[in-house]
């Protein structure tokens, strides 16, 4: 009985977190999403948004930019923590820590070296959307490598054994044990990745001088002006990362089931 009741007890704290940080700062969004400045019941912010040639445009750069961002993240990563998992070195921790280390310096000094970077090569004002992705791979490459670094590190050797005692080629192996067992990893970093780089608002400004807008400055400038317009975005927003996560969060699921049947 006692124990039970310190179950009960240890969940306190995280129910007060979930109160305080979650759902009420939720609940707070959907009624100033609903309401107008007059603090009445209205659907005018959704009616206004999406009328809006402009923003709806914002929103398909932002989606591109970051599938573009998540797709080239992903191509680089994919090797890299392909070839450090299966590596022998003893020392291949020392090339992971590499890609980490960038992520212990100051977000703004890594933005200015890539923009000081850029400005040397003369691309600085002249490919602004090709900085901005640029600096979006940068910055969340170290989100892509490192979820798919720690899935394939814990896929059974034994299965590699397996597959080459059953005569099966290296391509073989890689797409029929490593590729579908290293998916749960995949879906890790696209959510790491594709999400944060429609919001990230910082690097689009600074690389591309402020003429590639996406969907994450939209809410810094309304929450300024307007905040029944910016909790409108931000729900817009919250709606793309709910239908992310449970897409992925199937894709996890699907391929953990197949990696069992193996």
């Amino acid at each position: 009985m006692r124990l039970h009741f310190s179950r009960k007890m240890l969940g306190i704290p995280y129910a007060v977190f979930l109160l305080f940080f979650v759902i009420l700062p939720m609940l707070v969004i959907l009624f100033y999403a609903f309401t107008d400045k007059q603090m009445h019941l209205s659907f005018g912010n959704f009616i206004r948004f999406f009328s809006d040639p402009t923003k709806l445009s914002t929103i398909v750069y932002s989606l591109v930019i970051a599938f573009i961002t998540t797709a080239v993240s992903l191509l680089i990563a994919y090797p890299v923590a392909y070839i450090l998992a299966r590596s022998k070195m003893k020392k291949k921790f020392v090339i992971l820590l590499l890609f980490v280390t960038p992520m212990w310096i100051n977000f703004v000094l890594r933005i200015n070296a890539i923009r000081e970077l850029l400005g040397w090569v003369g691309l600085l004002g002249e490919a602004n959307y090709f900085n901005t992705i640029l600096g979006m791979v940068y910055d969340f490459l170290p989100f892509m490598i490192l979820p798919l670094y720690t899935t394939m590190l814990k896929i059974d050797e034994s299965l590699y054994e397996a597959s080459s005692d059953l005569g099966a080629s290296a391509f073989t192996t890689f797409t029929r044990v490593t590729l579908p067992l290293s998916m749960p990893g995949v879906a890790s970093g696209i959510t790491m990745v594709f999400l944060p780089s429609m919001t990230n608002y910082v690097v689009s400004d600074m690389l591309g001088n402020s003429k590639v807008t996406i969907i994450g400055k939209f809410i810094y400038e309304y929450f300024g002006t307007n905040w029944h317009m910016g909790s409108m975005v931000a729900l817009i927003l919250l709606i793309v990362v709910f239908l992310s996560t449970w897409l992925t969060g199937g894709l996890k699921e699907d391929e953990t089931v197949r990696g069992a049947n193996l």
